[in-house]
């Protein structure tokens, strides 16, 4: 994902060329102004394009100008895109399918809008936005771009910033993987699906050739960025919370809604996160009905991010429930370790975080191996076993082995509150002597130690990867992750 200089680029992305290519940002202003208000254009019409080009010519550059403060969040939430080149999908029957048609003339046959959503129109949402200017951009996807936008809290009328109600208002990316198809799809879900771990979906817009789709505000960003992007980790309990309420989310789909619904996409990215650290989940544009009747699964075309595919579904193409089962197990592990399901900044051997840690999800005494280090023994010894335990049942070969999500739900429910702190013990000292060790050997034979590596490692993208790189959209305020017991954070 993001706004790097020299990576922006429409349409897929030529692997050999992005590969390991990283240009610094200036930490001016300007010329990240620049860069913005150049990939800005990619996520709107020709016809948008040109009305803000003209809008522009007639207010200082200067009100767009970012401050030194929003560059460096923007910067940082910008690394995700680096050397995450984005290929076409698994073979090459499928690649046409890749874009979807931005319009279609049987529109009103295949939306179907629920009651509660809001239609904007797109003069709204310009307003609210502020002219989709810089300042407002959140992140970027397969998608598009995400704008920061205040609303009337009971209407579509735009308000002054910092009153009325905040929300994300994404928009679709014409030169983007992700289109009309993938639009509806989240308006279908999102629109129809309502839960408190699901992000809400708050209206939408469709003009002419314009799409977009405005959610409920996250403040608290991804998990991806807490896990892997922040200078503190998240607290134990907290991780185990995010769980939990994913767990949730996943488990409404699959067994409590009306119709079953297979996810298809679950992954840290799309995990979003509150205030309080409520976990939702966001992005439906690769969501299916599941299976219904006497029928096993649903065939379709393999999409999704490679690293979080179930190993049956990439061979054949047959999806269900237990797909996202699997990628629930990928997410937990990454919760655990700290380590990223795909990073080859990694030893050889180490690369995929399944593979790497199958060893020790068979041997309960060697389960502290698995646990990041940035947590320093604040975490609780049951929980950690409970926690491995239960990803190693998600990530069994044999999908009906697998358990059901309404079962992660209940094994989970307890571990947020275990407080049998690890630091506390002598086997703790132990495994700090142990790996200290370990990175010392490391360190001698030029290799970077995990701990670090791990925290600033890139998230390698595969030949699933149908919607370029992503972070999550919804926010790019930097918040500290906050030490066990903070309070809520001042806004």
């Amino acid at each position: 994902m993001g706004l790097v200089p020299g990576d922006i680029q429409a349409g897929p992305l030529n692997v050999e060329k992005s590969k390991g290519k990283k240009k610094k940002h200036s930490e001016d202003g300007e010329p990240g102004c620049w860069i913005k208000f150049r990939f800005i254009g990619n996520c709107l019409s020709p016809r948008t394009t040109m009305e803000g080009s003209a809008s522009e010519t007639s207010t200082p550059y200067s009100e767009s100008r970012s401050t030194n403060a929003s560059n460096d969040a923007t910067n940082k939430s910008n690394d995700t895109s680096r050397g995450q080149p984005v290929v076409p999908v698994v073979t090459s029957s499928t690649t046409t399918n890749a874009r979807s048609t931005p319009s279609t003339p049987n529109l009103s046959e295949e939306l179907k809008v629920a009651s509660q959503l809001r239609k904007f129109s797109f003069n709204e949402l310009k307003l609210s936005t502020r002219s989709f200017r810089p300042e407002s951009l959140l992140g970027e996807g397969g998608f598009g771009c995400v704008f920061k936008g205040w609303i009337n809290e009971s209407g579509t009328a735009p308000v002054k910033p910092g009153t009325g109600f905040p929300v994300a208002v994404k928009t679709l990316n014409h030169n983007g993987l992700q289109g009309h198809r993938e639009w509806v799809a989240e308006v279908n879900f999102l629109g129809d699906l309502l839960h408190s771990n699901l992000v809400k979906l708050i209206g939408f817009c469709i003009e002419d050739d314009q799409r977009l789709l405005v959610y409920e505000f996250m403040p608290r960003g991804s998990l991806e960025n807490h896990l892997f992007r922040r200078s503190m980790p998240l607290p134990w309990s907290i991780r185990m919370k995010i769980a939990l309420d994913a767990a949730k989310g996943l488990a409404f789909l699959h067994e409590e809604a009306e119709r079953p619904v297979i996810y298809r996409d679950f992954k840290t990215s799309n995990i979003l996160l509150d205030a309080d650290y409520n976990a939702k989940l966001s992005d439906f544009g690769l969501a299916k009905d599941g299976p219904e009747g006497d029928k096993t699964h649903v065939s379709t075309r393999v999409m999704g991010t490679y690293g979080y595919a179930a190993p049956e579904y990439v061979m054949t193409g047959h999806l269900t429930s237990k797909s996202d089962v699997y990628s629930f197990g990928v997410v937990l592990l990454e919760m655990l370790t700290g380590r990223r399901s795909m990073d080859k900044t990694l030893p050889n051997g180490e690369h995929n975080l399944v593979e790497w840690a199958r060893p020790y999800l068979a041997e309960r005494r060697r389960f502290y191996q698995l646990i990041d280090p940035y947590l320093q023994g604040q975490f609780s010894i049951k929980g950690a076993q409970r926690a491995i335990q239960m990803a190693d049942h998600c990530l069994s070969r044999d999908p009906k082995s697998r358990p059901l999500m309404s079962e992660v739900v209940e094994a989970l429910k307890p571990l947020p509150n275990l407080k049998d702190m690890a630091c506390s013990t002598s086997q703790f000292e132990a495994i700090q002597i142990e790996r200290m060790a370990s990175s010392s050997k490391s360190r001698t034979g030029n290799r970077v130690p995990v701990a670090s590596s791990t925290r600033n490692g890139q998230h390698a993208r595969s030949p699933l990867t149908p919607n370029g790189p992503q972070i999550s959209p919804f926010n790019n305020h930097l918040y500290r992750s906050p030490k066990p017991n903070a309070g809520k954070p001042q806004h």
